[in-house]
């Protein structure tokens, strides 16, 4: 059993879209919305990126400022990447090689919560590893049309067990899963 929970949230539409929820999503942004994505934050210890997800972030997140940008600004980044050579944001380290193995490894030592944000690529191969605890989906009432999807066509079944459901009040869906 591992002695960390490995916790993945993202913003997903109606018809399942997780790709570039920067286009779609800061309409639905309210209080609430703020409060649900603050406390995945305030639960890690260490947040666990893609490197398409590091580079968004780590673009914007050093020149914020408030209660959020402190909390991703001072927190343990760790950043999956098989291309990136280095990174340059406070308390980033590269995750280099086999990127599972260290999850893995990283899962079974003793801590807080390990948060993926976003992240697509790497939700799907945590979830197919078996090494995703949580998966937590703020889904929008929005049927976007196009872009990637969390779950591609063709995608092995993953069981899930819903452990937490809320409805904000804009209408966001904040569903949280554990693994089967």
């Amino acid at each position: 059993m591992a002695a960390r929970k490995i916790a993945a949230g993202l913003f997903v539409s109606l018809d399942g879209v997780v790709e570039a929820p920067e286009t779609w999503h800061f309409p639905y942004l309210s209080a609430e919305m703020q409060a649900a994505v603050g406390g995945m934050y305030a639960e890690a210890d260490t947040l666990l990126l893609g490197r398409a997800t590091y580079e968004a972030f780590a673009a914007v997140w050093p020149h914020q400022s408030g209660e959020m940008a402190e909390a991703i600004n001072g927190i343990r980044k760790l950043v999956a990447s098989t291309t990136l050579t280095g990174v340059d944001w406070a308390g980033a380290e590269l995750i280099g090689g086999n990127v599972l193995a260290a999850v893995k490894e990283l899962a079974e030592r003793p801590g807080g919560t390990v948060t993926v944000a976003g992240s697509i690529s790497l939700v799907r191969a945590l979830l197919g590893a078996g090494l995703l605890d949580e998966l937590r989906l703020l889904v929008h009432p929005l049927v976007v049309g196009t872009g990637r999807r969390l779950f591609p066509e063709g995608a092995a079944p993953v069981p899930l067990d819903l452990i937490r459901s809320a409805v904000l009040p804009n209408g966001v869906l904040d569903l949280t899963y554990r693994a089967a």
